[in-house]
């Protein structure tokens, strides 16, 4: 981060929602960094809409910030512009509810909100291991599932779930996720043979020009990245559990 910061510094606010815990930082939009700590507060039970709104709004009301600073919300499930479409790891009520409409009513701020895979990669796009990528750039975050963030020139292909390919007759994330891993406690030679049988299927099917590993393991990516052998040059994500919430910031600004 710089030393100085003037009045001048473009802010917006990222939230990333997951099943646990509500995190949240005001984001410096020149360097993709947080501009003040992060908060986190313990998602609420029941999870329903009306009980993370108030949640949202506490979290932002912790921040003196101006009015103007916009919210960008990392969702845990598949959004289509701003709609829940569907949810697993929060409440039942969520699905057909319009994110950005209830972050609106309740913070005063204009909003948007984008699926957590999908802000993530943009965080990455923007500042951090596909900076600078043209071409086809595709995101992963190897964690309970398989996330995925798929772009083009820069451009979001949102929503999809290449976590859930079927892969030999098995949802690919029940095999390949970190989860799995841990679950059969799997060697990192024996889960680098599943992840080269799972990208390998995703490199024929989108032949990306670049492919970004995240989720917590990355920051092992030693014990496994080299064991794959892809067409891609494949990468360690850079911004790590900030990616979220820096990537939904940034949308927060464009719109």
């Amino acid at each position: 981060m710089s030393g100085h910061r003037d009045q001048t510094t473009q802010l917006a606010f990222g939230i990333d929602i997951g099943g646990s815990g509500i995190k949240g930082a005001p984001v410096d939009l020149a360097t993709g960094t947080f501009a003040q700590d992060r908060t986190r507060i313990p998602t609420p039970a029941p999870s329903t809409p009306q009980a993370v709104a108030a949640v949202l709004a506490d979290l932002i009301g912790g921040y003196h910030l101006p009015d103007d600073v916009p919210v960008g919300v990392a969702f845990p499930a598949p959004m289509q512009h701003g709609v829940v479409r569907s949810i697993a790891n929060l409440d039942a009520s969520w699905t057909g509810v319009d994110l950005p409409a209830l972050v609106e009513r309740a913070t005063g701020r204009h909003a948007v909100a984008v699926n957590d895979a999908d802000a993530a990669g943009v965080g990455e796009l923007r500042y951090g291991a596909a900076r600078q990528s043209d071409g086809v750039v595709l995101l992963t975050t190897l964690g309970t599932g398989i996330g995925s963030a798929l772009f083009v020139d820069g451009r979001l292909v949102p929503n999809t779930e290449l976590g859930h390919l079927e892969i030999d007759g098995h949802d690919a994330e029940s095999r390949a996720a970190d989860s799995a891993r841990e679950r059969e406690n799997l060697s990192w030679d024996a889960w680098a043979q599943r992840l080269q049988r799972y990208f390998g299927v995703v490199e024929d099917l989108l032949s990306p020009d670049l492919i970004v590993i995240g989720g917590g393991v990355s920051k092992h990516h030693e014990k496994y990245l080299p064991l794959l052998h892809l067409r891609a040059p494949v990468v360690p994500a850079q911004l790590r559990n900030a990616a979220g919430i820096v990537g939904a910031a940034s949308l927060a600004a464009d719109a």
